[in-house]
């Protein structure tokens, strides 16, 4: 780039005087003409830089510029099968995805010579085994019932399910395949907020319905909560529980995007939208305003489903919103049945930069302070909470219920199952292995049977690999996985038990009014039930640190 001025147009000179030095003899000299072609083609191309007026690069060095732009468009996938290390997390590590190709294939996922981490790193995790360990339990034993006292149809749910992916988000073949893995694992299909389209009924496989902003399947003609058209629908057998989504991990906040050119007709009837336009979800839900209105809403679904369990999804984001939010229960005495708690880690889609990497609070600090709430307030036995965040392994699993979690969902994890490469093309509908397409003939490259098979593999094997570190741990029930059996190097030479890194509230300490954690003490001050807003006699706080305090007493 920095040639002389004659020099840049060089290679455009040279392509020129070569197409017009061989045309005298092409009549004679056969092997010219290709050389000649390309010569031409490439003059052409420089022609036509010297012409544009959007790429300077492009003007000033005619032909040897698009090279740039060449190499831009295919460094991810140079990066990713060049360069990339094993444990390079962009989002997820080839070691991550290796893992779960392997397990969906019915592969080996054992390895030699060793662990390749830093068992010295500071942030090292892991779990300690017992002196006695026991027999492997049965993977097929890891359920759990969702359904608190107000539910008339609780639901035995797999702990590792598949996490919110809109039909639209996702092609109709990698619809099929989830939902028919579901079925062949009896394991949950969260349906995202796209509505439940005739992909996920093909097979029966179990579903969460979730309703967003949108309320897609089951509004009105002004995008406005429809009970009749909800009723409809919820009230299907194959509907299993319905989860009210007030944010996702990806955008907290914001409301879903959907691109334009993948809304087909066939998106649009189910959704309820125009095609061909981009379909937003509002960023709030017009159904409700505030925390008491939330839990009836909640109580609506549960009465218009014919008592499903109903909860909702969300990422933690001003923490006194939730204790508002928990404040309201017990004013109210409505308790959702569930709570999923996304971290601002998760997502599958597309999602404005700065929403992805510097709004919400991530996963596992958002599910301490739940799980904490709701045992101060002694209503945790009546509410199940799920996860959601970059979770495709075993361990992975086993550190989220040690944190206070009944079940996991996994969004990337289930995707790389059905073929996904990471190559991050998401929302163009561009997905070269037909997951994130409504491109016909891309999505014809998924075939259904195949990565269905490969769904339920990777669920089972990831199961029966969680149960082989419980039995290693002395216990035969994910839900005896407690904080003292996990530990995290905090130094290079300390390491502590996640009962000494985190706090932990005792049952009824918040309603007690003795509470020994001040974060916890002010944000309970602060909420309010009947609206989002604080309380004005304290200022808003940041959550990071103080979620994480240390410990004095270990849970």
């Amino acid at each position: 780039m920095r040639l002389s001025f004659p020099s840049r147009y060089a290679c455009l000179a040279a392509c020129l005087t070569f197409s017009l030095a061989s045309l005298p003899f092409l009549a004679t000299h056969a092997w010219l003409w290709p050389l000649t072609l390309i010569g031409t083609l490439l003059s052409l191309v420089g022609l036509n830089d010297l012409r544009q007026r959007q790429h300077a690069v492009r003007r000033n060095y005619p032909i040897l510029g698009n090279l740039r732009y060449l190499i831009e468009t295919i460094r991810p996938e140079i990066r990713q099968y060049l360069l990339e290390g094993d444990d390079d997390k962009l989002p997820f590590s080839r070691a991550q995805r290796s893992l779960v190709y392997a397990r969906a294939k019915n592969e080996s996922a054992e390895k030699a010579f060793g662990t390749l981490n830093d068992v010295y790193r500071p942030g090292f995790e892991f779990i300690s085994h017992s002196m006695l360990p026991v027999n492997t339990p049965d993977p097929a034993s890891f359920r759990i019932a969702i359904g608190g006292p107000q539910c008339r149809q609780p639901y035995s749910a797999s702990i590792f399910n598949i996490s919110a992916m809109s039909f639209g988000a996702l092609s109709a073949n990698a619809i099929g395949a989830l939902n028919k893995g579901a079925s062949l694992g009896r394991f949950a299909h969260d349906t995202g907020e796209g509505s439940i389209s005739p992909y996920h009924r093909e097979h029966g496989g179990d579903l969460i319905w979730e309703i967003g902003s949108g309320y897609f399947g089951c509004r009105d003609a002004h995008g406005r909560f429809n009970p009749q058209r909800f009723a409809e629908q919820a009230r299907d057998p194959q509907v299993k529980m319905i989860e009210i989504k007030l944010s996702q991990g990806a955008k907290p906040g914001h409301g879903g995007i959907l691109p334009g050119h993948k809304v087909s007709a066939e998106i649009a009837a189910t959704r309820g939208v125009a095609p061909g336009e981009d379909c937003i979800s509002p960023a709030a839900h017009s159904a409700f305003s505030t925390p008491v209105g939330l839990l009836e809403f909640v109580a609506q679904l549960r009465e218009l489903s014919g008592g499903k369990p109903v909860g909702f999804k969300f990422c933690l984001g001003h923490p006194w919103e939730f204790m508002g939010i928990a404040k309201a229960m017990l004013a109210t005495q409505i308790v959702p049945d569930f709570i999923v708690v996304d971290g601002k880690e998760g997502g599958t889609g597309a999602a404005p930069r700065e929403f992805s990497d510097n709004i919400g609070v991530p996963m596992r600090e958002g599910l301490m302070f739940v799980h904490n709430t709701l045992v101060g307030l002694n209503l945790r036995h009546k509410v199940r909470i799920g996860a959601a965040g970059k979770i495709v392994s075993a361990f992975d699993i086993a550190g989220v219920l040690a944190l206070g979690a009944d079940w996991v969902n996994s969004a990337r994890g289930f995707m790389f199952a059905i073929g996904c490469i990471q190559s991050q093309s998401c929302h163009t509908n561009q997905c070269p292995t037909g997951v994130a397409t409504q491109d016909p003939l891309r999505q014809r490259a998924l075939v259904v049977p195949d990565k269905a098979e490969r769904v339920f593999s990777f669920h089972r094997n990831t199961l029966h690999a969680l149960a082989e570190m419980l039995a290693a741990a002395g216990l035969e029930h994910p839900s005896e996985l407690k904080p003292k059996h996990l530990v995290r190097r905090v130094s290079a030479s300390e390491i502590r038990l996640f009962s000494q890194l985190h706090v932990f509230l005792k049952p009824g300490e918040l309603l007690s009014g003795s509470i020994d954690s001040e974060f916890y003490a002010r944000m309970w001050r602060m909420a309010r039930s009947d609206s989002f807003a604080p309380q004005l006699q304290d200022a808003p706080v940041a959550p990071a640190n103080a979620v994480r305090r240390k410990q004095t007493t270990p849970a």
